[in-house]
């Protein structure tokens, strides 16, 4: 069993920064992937970003360059800073995990809202 905690969303001002945290625990050792994804109101669940457990990274093209997704193997945590935010990214923000024998968990998610 694996269970994600999100940390780290809230209110910024377009051109601001936010930096999301997942803090996971369980049988975290057996990941393959773990990542970001968001889902903002009528739209479906989209990948925002994920990294490899051995540090390599993919980012939704309307994230690149502003997003930079980073793991802690040691503390199994994992991060998304946000730079450069826009209202489009106003979403709820969830934590993702694929373990190495196919499970997939989910955080509660983390709102992130992006206005003026």
């Amino acid at each position: 069993q694996v269970h994600l905690v999100e940390s780290g969303g809230g209110l910024v001002q377009p051109g601001g920064s936010l930096r999301l945290s997942c803090a996971a625990s369980g049988s975290i050792f057996s990941r393959n992937v773990m990542g970001w994804y968001r889902q903002a109101p009528g739209k479906q669940r989209e990948l925002v970003a994920t990294i490899t457990k051995g540090g390599v990274a993919n980012y939704a093209d309307s994230v690149k360059g502003r997003f930079t997704i980073s793991g802690d193997n040691a503390k199994n945590t994992v991060n998304l800073q946000m730079n450069s935010l826009k209202p489009e990214d106003t979403a709820v923000y969830y934590c993702n995990a694929v373990m190495s024998w196919g499970g997939n968990y989910w955080g509660q998610g983390t709102q992130v809202t992006v206005a003026s």
